[in-house]
């Protein structure tokens, strides 16, 4: 059986280099070559929980990350142990993803809030230096108007 570290470090590597295939802009040119979303394989690689499967896949042979044993013995064995165990790491990925999501929406609020915040305080700053750009000195100074009876 593997080691819960490696198994949480494979899938979070496989997480990452889906995310950078799928949405990165180094690779917008391999996604438009390929089509976009609009075709098969474009779509294959524009997926990131696509892309999860081929790097679980490729990842969990080069690292020995074989998280499920099988019974069964043989190369039937081997090849299903490879499958189960890339399909736990896929799933394990898109938990990741999620949560990287949330983290990621969450600074992307606070950021949006203090933007809005700076801007207000700008507004008003101008707001209030144009009002005071408008009232010349004599109008500050001036008596109040007379009644008239």
């Amino acid at each position: 059986m593997v080691d819960v570290f490696q198994l949480f470090a494979v899938s979070a590597v496989v997480m990452g280099v889906s995310q950078t295939i799928a949405r990165e802009r180094i690779f917008a040119p391999l996604r438009e070559r390929l089509g976009g979303k609009d075709t098969f394989f474009g779509y294959l690689v524009s997926c990131s929980y696509c892309v999860s499967h081929y790097a679980a896949f490729a990842l969990v042979p080069l690292t020995g990350t074989y998280a499920i044993d099988v019974t069964v013995g043989g190369w039937p064995g081997r090849v299903l142990s490879w499958f189960l165990s890339s399909l736990l790491i896929t799933v394990i990925a898109a938990f990741f993803r999620v949560v990287f999501w949330f983290v990621d929406e969450t600074q992307g609020l606070v950021k949006r809030r203090q933007r809005t915040e700076e801007e207000e305080t700008a507004t008003k700053r101008l707001i209030r230096k144009r009002a005071e750009q408008k009232v010349t000195p004599e109008e500050r100074s001036e008596p109040p108007a007379p009644d008239s009876h």
